[in-house]
């Protein structure tokens, strides 16, 4: 059905006003956390050169279907049936997907594939089909972004029938459009390109999406902390690797809500182009924000099962490159929105790559702590510089 003569699926945008986040929005979400909890697990047990470029194109992956589906519901409103409905569409393709990362480079390739073409191409008609003809521009502009999608979806599915190099080379391709068509804005050949202008995305709802997500992501870190420590004997040293494990955790969601994620939300609701800047600092730059949460998660198991000896090149990953993958996709997060370097995050990762050439000589209890340490002192750093009732610009 399409909506009734004079209706619309469309949000109520009201001035000065952003679009609560829904509850039929948080559910969706649900799958994502399944998902993060699913990646984290591949990277342990895939930790190879191989590994990590396969564990990157399934993080890729459901970080797009996620974002692509937050500015969806931009637009929609999921308190309309047949908007709920389609979210309960993608949940389900979604649990598909999800299910099938531990072997979508093996048995499950094609479930993978389809589930995630499904995603992309299925919410994306939806949404080209439901704009009424009034919004000639947003109805083009997704219509463009259609017909990329396909094209990458296309890809997807070759991807799953082949195994090996091929599929590597078909879902890197697919990627490779995935996430050029923003920056391309999506030209089509006689439909030119869409401006960013165009995607007039309500700034303080995506920016709400986006900070729910790196609470689910580190909601997976606290689980796996949890977990870890429950099945392992209580000692000084589990108990300093729990302490170590969740002061890190502690820290990440310091330094990104406690000013950032604000300021963000400001800017980008009073942007004289939202679409620009979501595309830039929420699309693009949270990526690398939710992969270091998730690498971290893989470093504080790490630290939990063997929190002695001399920390070897997974543990060094895990936790100086998650930290430090964290601390730059912030760094350049709040660059784009405010427009000045943080001096606090600049030293912060610093100090983290000035760790890596030292890393294999500590145990990982203690190269954990150092880690979790430089992550605590970029908060305060941060909070006493621009909290304290200034705005520094060097903070």
């Amino acid at each position: 059905m399409r909506p009734a003569a004079g209706a619309s699926w469309l949000r109520d945008r009201k001035p000065d006003e952003h679009n609560r986040v829904t509850y039929v929005e948080l559910f969706f979400d649900l799958v994502f956390v399944f998902a993060i909890t699913q990646i984290s697990h591949f990277l342990l047990a895939h930790f190879t050169a191989l590994g990590l470029l396969q564990t990157a194109i399934l993080m890729l992956a459901v970080w797009w279907v996620w974002v692509y589906t937050s500015w969806i519901t931009n637009w929609l409103d999921p308190e309309q049936t047949a908007v709920r409905l389609m979210l309960f569409a993608l949940m389900a393709l979604g649990l598909l997907l999800s299910t099938s990362i531990p072997k979508a480079f093996e048995s499950r390739g094609l479930a993978f594939g389809l589930a995630f073409a499904a995603m992309q191409v299925g919410r994306t008609a939806f949404f080209t089909w439901s704009v009424p003809a009034s919004d000639h521009k947003l109805k083009i502009s997704f219509l463009r972004i259609l017909l990329w999608l396909s094209a990458s979806g296309a890809l997807w599915i070759a991807g799953g029938l082949w195994h090996g190099k091929a599929q590597l080379g078909l879902w890197l391709c697919a990627l490779l459009i995935e996430y050029l068509g923003p920056v391309a804005r999506f030209w089509v050949p006689r439909l030119g390109a869409s401006a960013t202008t165009d995607w007039s995305v309500e700034g303080g709802h995506m920016a709400e999406r986006c900070a729910l997500f790196i609470i689910i992501a580190l909601g997976e870190s606290i689980v796996v902390t949890g977990a870890s420590f429950a099945g392992i004997a209580w000692s000084a040293t589990a108990l300093s690797s729990f302490a170590v494990a969740l002061s890190g955790s502690m820290a990440m969601w310091w330094i990104y809500f406690h000013i950032g994620v604000h300021v963000g939300a400001e800017r980008i609701s009073h942007s004289s182009d939202p679409g620009r800047l979501a595309r830039l600092a929420y699309t693009y730059l949270h990526l690398p924000i939710v992969a270091g949460i998730v690498v971290s998660a893989v470093g504080d198991e790490l630290l939990l099962a063997h929190p002695g000896g001399h920390a070897d090149a997974k543990a060094m990953f895990g936790m100086i490159g998650g930290p430090l993958l964290f601390l730059f996709g912030v760094l350049l997060f709040k660059h784009s929105v405010h427009g000045r370097w943080q001096l606090s995050h600049l030293g912060g990762t610093t100090a983290l790559v000035l760790l890596i050439p030292f890393g294999g000589l500590m145990s990982p209890l203690l190269l954990g702590a150092i880690a979790a340490a430089v992550l605590l002192v970029v908060g305060a750093w941060e909070a006493i510089s621009l909290g304290a009732g200034g705005r520094s610009p060097i903070a």
